[in-house]
């Protein structure tokens, strides 16, 4: 339960970082390559504001926020990335481990394959006859 909670703990600073990561360093060099653009401003305006006669907002705009998706998106494959290096990490250092407590012994053959060993070799028995 404990290395449960740990877990988690580390988990979610660990997507804080990649998130800081993504957006301050990643993304703005990514913007910089296409042409300048902040993918966090990057929308698609469906109905636009309206304006009041005194110059101010009086009715948002409706807009579909595309550039923070993307932002997500990209946060989330580096995120499920790293956590798939680290599993592929700690499953390599479990096996080694285990290979070096316990030498891999062959099982012992069960009933079925002894009696079968045992028809097989009366079988050859026979056809040499």
């Amino acid at each position: 339960m404990i290395d449960m909670a740990v877990g988690v703990v580390i988990g979610g600073a660990f997507g804080k970082i990649v998130s800081s990561a993504v957006s301050d360093l990643i993304m703005p060099a990514i913007g910089l390559l296409v042409g300048g653009v902040n993918f966090t401003d990057l929308k698609w305006v469906i109905k636009a504001a309206q304006v009041g006669t005194d110059g101010k907002e009086t009715v948002a705009a409706v807009t579909l926020n595309y550039g923070n998706f993307l932002q997500s998106a990209f946060d989330f494959l580096i995120i499920a990335f790293f956590i798939f290096l680290f599993i592929k990490l700690i499953t390599r250092l479990t096996q080694k481990k285990e290979e070096t407590v316990a030498p891999s012994v062959p099982p012992a053959p069960t009933k079925e394959e002894v009696l079968l060993t045992e028809i097989r070799d009366l079988l050859k028995e026979q056809g040499q006859k």
